[in-house]
């Protein structure tokens, strides 16, 4: 195959500022420490971390024809990310997110909705799009184009075709499990946040939620579960609770996507479940330590050292 991973769905632009304590009255100014740009979403992120850390990885999504789209082709490119399933569309602007870091992490967001809306995956790219042993769908929820009925027929073809699919969301509701639920037979690796796990569930626990989802399909839930670490279990009776790296967290931006590129390289890598949820950990810990979804993440090696330096919470 010609890829180690393909990675489906969202892409978006971040422009990222830290510190941000108020907004300006009028037209005045705030100054900051650090403003950045970065390809960002349940894909992008993910698949800019999944290439720092050494997976060929295929990017599949959308962006316009402007200039936001143009420094997230050159900034797969320079990763060496195969951009050439990315769709440019004509008339269209990128999706974009202004986010206002706030000292403590936190990070109100302003979104333009743009490309992402209008993007799906036609048949006849399929022998590309699938040309890897694990494919990653992310950002169901805020695909307009590609939500419901067409992701069920995308999945269902990645597993006609033998392919692990992992898969995560954004900005889920109690809505979402509509659209999520028809999905979950076809997904091996179903990874959303605690959050976002119990808001569509309407369950209470890690557990719970994790029952939900198994008996609805899913082969394996692993949900963040933030400061408090991770939560995996398998439709084999595997369960797992990680807790979480002890770090300074400086911006929270795309832990979620981090995580979920360090355990598709731990699949990759053939690392036990335990292995994997701890790599996936120490991904979005590197990330929390820096400005925007790739901060932090350096190589696979480095990442490693660092999953094997870090003290863990107790």
């Amino acid at each position: 195959m010609r890829y180690d991973v393909s990675i489906i769905g969202l892409y978006i632009l971040d422009v990222l500022g830290r510190p941000v304590t108020k907004i300006p009255d009028r037209g005045n100014v705030e100054f900051i420490d650090e403003i950045r740009l970065t390809v960002a979403g349940t894909a992008g992120g993910t698949v800019v971390d999944a290439a720092k850390l050494g997976l060929k990885c295929l990017a599949v999504g959308a962006v316009g024809d402007d200039e936001k789209a143009d420094f997230v082709i050159a900034t797969l490119q320079k990763f060496g990310i195969d951009a050439s399933a990315m769709q440019r569309l004509k008339g269209i602007p990128t999706s974009a997110t202004i986010l206002n870091v706030r000292p403590n992490g936190d990070r109100p967001a302003l979104h333009v909705r743009g490309a992402s809306d209008h993007f799906e995956v036609a048949p006849e790219t399929y022998d590309q799009v699938f040309d890897a042993p694990i494919v990653h769908l992310g950002g169901t929820g805020l695909l307009k184009k590609l939500d419901g009925e067409p992701s069920r027929i995308l999945l269902q073809e990645a597993k006609k075709r033998g392919r692990t699919v992992t898969f995560d969301l954004i900005a889920a509701s109690a809505e979402t499990i509509k659209i999520v639920a028809p999905l979950l037979p076809f997904i091996d690796y179903f990874m959303p946040s605690i959050e976002e796990a119990k808001d569509m569930s309407g369950q209470g626990s890690p557990e719970d939620c994790a029952k939900f989802y198994l008996d609805q399909g899913a082969t394996c839930c692993v949900f963040t579960l933030g400061a408090e670490g991770a939560f995996y279990a398998h439709q084999d009776g595997t369960r797992l609770k990680v807790p979480a790296y002890d770090i300074n967290v400086v911006d929270t931006t795309g832990c979620g996507d981090a995580f979920d590129a360090g355990f598709i390289t731990a699949l990759h890598r053939k690392m036990d479940p335990e292995q994997s949820v701890r790599f996936a950990q120490a991904a979005a810990a590197l990330v929390a330590t820096g400005l925007g979804s790739d901060a932090g993440i350096v190589s696979f090696e480095d990442t490693l050292a660092q999953m094997k330096k870090w003290r863990v919470k107790s």
